[in-house]
């Protein structure tokens, strides 16, 4: 049964259940440097007019810390060595705010060793504050790159570029708005962390048993009930994370344990988990942060591109609890039993804790000319005096300041995170810019395909899965489209969807073997091993490939703001032949010709007549 009471869909640490003189100063800490980083992102957005070199710089000197000083490192010599980097990075960034008029008058051309050194020493903070937040691979990448930059002239024929010499090329990347500093990061700072605040406030209160108990009163009365109440919280949870793996890890806590109570197989409890969280990253109206550098890239507003998602987001969990209903026919899973439901008293207790901030959101952004991350500032406030209420309506002060402590922690580490992310990332997006490497790649992209657009696609598509396999689905959608992305333009495919197409590749890495980081999760959490989950997650989410294929075959799906009626239209078709598929890869009556059947008619479903 769920406690209406019970703040968080997972169990939190509780650093005010004791005594205040009983908790540790790192808590204290973790608790300023929240509160700092909240305080400063809410900040820029009533602030009006911060220049690009005092705000981005700040944000990644806020950032900083949480990587060097509060994750801890692996050995004494890793623990140092980020404090040293640390200090001698937020000093450098410090520096490029502090005197950022001066440098401006340079033009991104570094003057004496002294700007060199600092140069050197932030662009190592930044790839190692990427090493250290998600490994290895996207630092490797974005040192190959600036190996690139400085000794690419050296490179003979096609792939080479003029030189560029050495102030002109770090100081570009360090002291101008062409590297660490681009637009890029200032979406991180003035567009992503507010987003990232507002969803830490709401996860920390009764909303999460809000979304919770609706799922279970809603989807647990059908058959395999306990799975689609993993595919609803999933998709519900999904609107506050934007991050695949906190989504699963949430949910999974509550839902794989349930379906394995109820007699599912290990393997096919956790993959109903891993496939379902992979779509909050879709699921408006939060998304991923991917999104948000969508619309700095194609220079749009937030709520257009939510509006041209959301079929396709809508489409996504259709697809997999039409899967989860395949498997309770081949497996016969019955629905959950009546004293299992948690019943309407609790759902309309706790359901307006998320329900109003997202209410007001969504009205901020729909019928107001308030921006996106204004919207959501004023949601975070709404929210947070909404903590101050347990799931009774009793107020309590001692919880109220637990859930605030507990939500500016997670915002200041999330935040964190997502800026080691986007940097590291610019400092690609710069140098593809300074030496033209992008377009040379779109060359042979075009060259490959032949000019055909679904071998390009298909090329794209795996390209996206390939570098999604280890690096955040943010960055791999920023290196493919800036890789790919022309190629596809230049091919007929509007900007729009050769975006989401990439993004929708990047985020299925995350069930796609064999590094698929959902999987390895929800695996652990079902105790069991991790590639017969991977296999069930291949079948349950096979048809999710084929969806941004079908947008692509049915432009009118994508057009939910000026033509409602043709997507509607075009995703109810698109949607009817993904489940075509699904039943071929399920295939619940075990019938030989079902596979062949089902893939040929879905196909001829999805790409014959497009809309």
């Amino acid at each position: 049964m769920i406690d209406p009471d019970e703040g968080r869909v997972i169990p939190a640490g509780a650093p005010l259940a004791g005594p205040l003189r009983q908790i540790a100063v790192a808590d204290w800490a973790q608790l300023a440097l929240g509160i700092v980083s909240v305080g400063f992102h809410l900040y820029l957005i009533f602030a009006g007019l911060v220049p690009a070199m005092v705000g981005r710089p700040l944000h990644l000197i806020i950032a900083a810390p949480w990587i060097f000083f509060v994750l801890k490192a692996k050995t004494p010599f890793s623990r140092w060595a980020g404090y040293v980097l640390g200090v001698l990075g937020v000093a450098s960034a410090a520096y490029v705010a502090i005197y950022h008029d001066a440098l401006a008058d340079q033009y991104g051309a570094l003057d004496g060793p002294l700007q060199i050194a600092m140069s050197v020493v932030l662009i190592l903070m930044v790839l190692e504050m990427a090493r250290r937040s998600v490994k290895a691979v996207l630092p490797s990448i974005a040192t190959i790159c600036l190996a690139y930059g400085a000794f690419g002239h050296l490179i003979p024929g096609t792939f080479g570029h003029g030189e560029l010499p050495l102030t002109y090329f770090l100081g570009t990347l360090t002291i101008a708005e062409g590297g660490l500093w681009s637009s890029m990061t200032e979406i991180s700072a003035e567009t992503v962390a507010p987003f990232i605040i507002l969803g830490s406030f709401i996860a920390a209160g009764a909303a999460g048993t809000g979304f919770m108990a609706l799922a279970i009163q809603i989807a647990g009365r059908f058959r395999a009930g306990a799975a689609k109440v993993a595919v609803l919280s999933s998709a519900m949870y999904g609107t506050i994370s934007g991050v695949a793996a906190a989504n699963c890890a949430s949910t999974g806590m509550v839902t794989i344990p349930a379906m394995k109570r109820l007699g599912y197989p290990p393997a096919m409890a956790a993959a109903v988990e891993a496939v379902a969280s992979t779509g909050g990253q879709i699921m408006p109206p939060l998304m991923g942060a991917g999104v948000f550098v969508m619309a700095e890239l194609l220079h749009t507003d937030y709520l257009s591109i939510m509006k041209a998602a959301t079929p396709s987001a809508v489409l996504f969990f259709a697809t997999v609890w039409f899967g989860v209903h395949l498997f309770a026919l081949r497996w016969d899973l019955k629905s959950l039993r009546k004293e299992d439901l948690p019943g309407w008293s609790i759902v309309a207790r706790t359901f307006p804790f998320f329900a109003v901030p997202f209410g007001m959101l969504t009205w901020m952004l729909v019928f107001t000319a308030f921006t996106a991350p204004y919207a959501a500032a004023m949601a975070t406030i709404a929210t947070a005096i909404l903590l101050i209420a347990d799931g009774y309506g009793a107020i309590r002060f001692r919880r109220w300041m637990h859930r605030l402590w507990q939500a500016a922690t997670d915002a200041g580490r999330q935040i964190a995170a997502i800026a080691a992310i986007i940097v590291c990332a610019s400092l690609i997006v710069g140098v593809f810019n300074m030496t033209g490497i992008g377009v040379k790649v779109t060359s042979l992209i075009l060259s490959a395909s032949g000019g055909n657009i679904w071998f390009a696609l298909i090329l794209t598509g795996l390209a996206g899965l390939v570098l999604g396999m280890e690096l955040p689905t943010t960055a791999a959608y920023i290196i493919t489209v800036a890789v790919a992305g022309p190629a596809l333009v230049e091919l007929g495919v509007p900007d729009l969807y050769a975006h989401l197409f990439v993004f929708w590749y990047a985020l299925l890495c995350t069930i796609t073997p064999p590094v698929c980081g959902n999987v390895f999760i929800a695996a652990g959490l079902a105790d069991t091993a991790w590639l017969p989950v991977a296999w069930r997650a291949m079948q349950l989410g096979i048809g999710l490939f084929i969806v941004p294929l079908g947008f692509i075959a049915n432009p009118a799906m994508l057009l939910l703001g000026s033509a409602p009626l043709l997507a509607v239209a075009a995703s109810l078709k698109v949607g009817l032949g993904i489940w075509l598929v699904s039943a071929a890869a399920i295939n619940p009556y075990r019938q030989w010709w079902v596979p062949l059947a089902g893939a040929l008619a879905g196909g001829v479903v999805i790409f014959a007549f497009g809309i």
